[in-house]
């Protein structure tokens, strides 16, 4: 608050430097410091648009996209168990009009480990099930919580990649980029990370090391929608792409 309180609310650039430049004990990426700043970087955007009586995507440039895809989560239940229900639950989704999904086929979670070969097969059962049933019209990633190992992430990554997913999610844990870049040269498979990443300077960390080609940055978290809008544009700079996270 000392860095906001009597400030000019439009002068959100010169905030959010202030909030996180100003104390050196708080210039780092945190994800106990960010979503902070985050969230009051979203409310002075709320004001601007408030004051100009316009939506705030005008204020960033106008509207680009009439629309923009999503994706659903698809349910693991039974799943465990009978991997060839799959293929009905992707019948569902795309009767919804979902073009995307997204799956956790290596549960429950756990800390580091490696996936054994059973459990590995076993995820291959439900994208060859979903692959029977709806062939190519709905994308499907790989989400994994970053609970794998470089080998075991690409070990994986080498087993799926016949039915083509949409990304893998968090092969690793984020904190190691180099490790995440060792397993995007060993695949075809998108990578994707992002959600526990905050700033401009770990996402560009991502880019240069060519660990990801997808950024999952959380407005709420990375630094809100000043920062986001900087990591949309590194992004595009690296022809990658984004895909927006969200903690609800």
């Amino acid at each position: 608050g000392q860095f906001v309180i009597g400030q000019n609310p439009l002068n959100i650039e010169l905030i959010w430097d202030k909030m996180y430049g100003t104390h050196h004990d708080l210039r780092h990426p945190s994800l106990y410091a960010t979503p902070v700043i985050s969230a009051i970087d979203m409310a002075l955007w709320d004001i601007a648009g408030k004051v100009a009586n316009q939506p705030i995507y005008n204020l960033l440039g106008g509207q680009y996209h009439e629309k923009l895809r999503a994706y659903a989560y698809m349910p693991s239940v039974d799943l465990d168990k009978y991997p060839e229900k799959a293929g009905e639950v992707a019948v569902q989704l795309l009767e919804e009009g979902n073009s995307a999904c997204k799956i956790d086929p290596f549960m429950p979670l756990h800390p580091i480990r490696d996936i054994p070969l059973a459990q590995i097969e076993h995820a291959g059962k439900i994208f060859e099930s979903i692959r029977n049933a709806v062939g190519n019209r709905l994308e499907v990633g790989i989400g994994t919580h970053g609970q794998m190992p470089t080998y075991s992430a690409i070990r994986v990554a080498n087993y799926l990649e016949p039915y083509h997913p949409f990304w893998f999610e968090e092969p690793v844990m984020p904190e190691n980029i180099d490790e995440m870049a060792r397993v995007a040269a060993h695949t075809s498979i998108p990578i994707a990370t992002g959600e526990r990443l905050v700033t401009k300077y770990e996402f560009a960390q991502v880019l240069e090391k060519q660990a990801a080609q997808i950024l999952q940055l959380d407005v709420g978290q990375c630094g809100g929608i000043t920062e986001a809008k900087k990591i949309a544009s590194m992004a595009e700079a690296h022809y990658a792409m984004i895909a927006p996270h969200m903690y609800c």
